[in-house]
Formats: structure tokens, C-alpha cells, sequence
């Protein structure tokens, strides 16, 4: 990865499926406040928010597709022995969501964090091609068939990083700004395969937030119901809400601690 030279501030977007559409609404209380931001890294359904903030795309254009969005449109099932759903319709929608466009596009740095299922390395993506990209971040190992990048067979990035801010770090970040959407464990019997892989990335993901988060100069922390869960497209409207107002409540300590950065 390179390294930049002069101060950057980095926004670290994390993972959640339908939690991480919080994203939408912090971005735009952060375009409000004409908050710089230098570099975006993502994982997940971060990566793909980040792409669409990279890019220059139209936040109120994503928010409506976000809002008729439901579980059942990213699902085609496959005929596979590593994932249930091949990915065709998610690539699909995320293609559309980029209005065909790749990383050479971006106004801004882009970073897509993925994990190398065959070895379990962090693989971090800033260069080919961004859909795919993106697709092999979102990509629940089990759920979604892996997708092959450079050799690699390629799956959700927050196995390794849910808030990848070590990536930051390792870009070199002066600042780093941080967004957490929280997960969600439930307590309850697991009736199908789909819950039991959700709720052990929901595990996973929680234990790993308690180390990754805190390595930021400012966390958004995202408070969602626990009705809103990572499967809960049909809440988008309150999801982007709730991500707004965490935002808004922390744009003054944001503004301090930018200013005692120097930024």
C-alpha cells in the first residue's frame, strides 16, 4: 500500500450488511459540516458507501435505492460447493449503485479490504476492478460464492477488520475518522444455515470491534434497535437516520479534535 507523505485524514467506513446503510446518513451530516476527508478505506458494506463517497455519486440517488432494497433482491441461488447465493444480483446492484464506474474514477484514494479465504490474509484492493472488488468484501463466507481476484479466492474483509483502521494506520493516517454501525448478537434459538453463519460473523465481528474501533481519533459510534439487524433492508430509512443523528451529536467533538490536530 502506499504511504502518504503529507498529513491525511482517513474516514474508515465499517462492515454491518443492512446496519452498515448508518453510512449514508453520517456521510451526509460530514458533507454538511465540509468535513475534509483525504482517503476512504472500507470493508463490506462500507466499502461500497465509500466508493459511492469517493466517486462523487449522489447520496439522496443512494439513499433511495437503499430504501427499496430488501434481503431477497441479493439472493440467486447457485449450484456450488463453497456458497449458497453466487453474488450475480448483489454484483448487480452494485455495479448500478457505481453507475458503471471503477477506482480510476474516484475523486479520492479508495481502499476495499477483503480476506483471503484460502489463507486468511487481510487483502487490501485500490487498483482493477472496483465492482468485483467491492462484491468480494460483501461477500459472507458460506452465504456468497468467493470471488476470484488475481489468483485469489477473496471474501468479506471483516473477518479480519470489521473497522479496518489499521489499514489506515498503514497508509500513514494523521487522522482517522471512524464509523461503527455496531453488530448484532442475538440470543434465541437458530432455526437455518443462514442465521448460524450471521450470527457467528456477528461474534466475530463484535470481539474483533473491541480492538480495531478504539484505534481512531474519533469514533461514530452508530446506537441501532436490535430489531435492526444485519438482514434489516426494510429499515433503511431509520438506519440512515440513526447514523445521522450519531453523527451530528459528535461533529463538535470532530471539529476539536481536528483543530488540536491542526487540521
Amino acid at each position: 500500500m502506499k504511504k502518504y507523505q503529507s498529513k491525511k485524514i482517513v474516514l474508515v467506513l465499517g462492515g454491518g450488511s443492512a446496519r452498515g446503510l448508518a453510512h449514508i446518513g453520517v456521510l451526509k451530516v460530514l458533507k454538511r459540516n465540509k468535513i475534509p476527508v483525504d482517503i476512504v478505506v472500507g470493508t463490506s458494506i462500507g466499502s461500497l458507501i465509500g466508493a459511492i463517497y469517493a466517486l462523487g455519486i449522489s447520496l439522496k440517488k443512494v439513499e433511495d435505492i437503499a430504501i427499496k432494497t430488501r434481503w431477497w433482491h441479493l439472493t440467486d441461488f447457485a449450484i456450488s460447493k463453497i456458497g449458497l447465493i453466487e453474488g450475480l444480483n448483489l454484483q448487480n446492484i452494485i455495479k448500478d449503485a457505481l453507475e458503471d464506474k471503477g477506482f480510476n474514477d474516484t475523486k479520492k484514494p479508495l481502499y476495499v479490504v477483503t480476506t483471503d479465504i484460502e489463507n486468511g490474509e487481510e487483502v487490501v484492493l485500490s487498483s482493477g476492478n472496483l465492482t468485483k472488488a467491492i462484491k468480494a468484501s460483501c461477500s459472507v463466507p458460506g452465504i456468497f460464492v468467493p470471488t476470484r481476484i488475481d489468483g485469489r479466492l477473496l471474501v468479506d474483509g471483516g473477518l479480519r477488520s470489521p473497522v479496518p483502521t489499521d489499514v489506515a494506520n498503514k497508509l500513514g493516517a494523521d487522522f482517522i475518522i471512524a464509523v461503527d454501525v455496531g453488530f448484532c448478537v442475538k440470543k434465541g434459538k437458530i432455526t437455518n444455515i443462514f442465521q448460524a453463519v450471521f450470527q457467528a460473523m456477528q461474534i466475530i465481528g463484535s470481539e474483533l470491534n473491541k480492538h480495531e474501533a478504539r484505534h481512531s481519533n474519533l469514533l461514530i459510534k452508530v446506537r441501532l434497535k436490535e430489531d435492526m439487524d444485519q438482514m434489516a433492508f426494510n429499515k433503511a430509512k431509520e438506519i440512515i437516520d440513526s447514523g445521522e443523528k450519531a453523527a451530528e451529536e459528535m461533529i463538535p467533538a470532530l471539529k476539536t479534535a481536528m483543530k488540536d490536530e491542526g487540521l
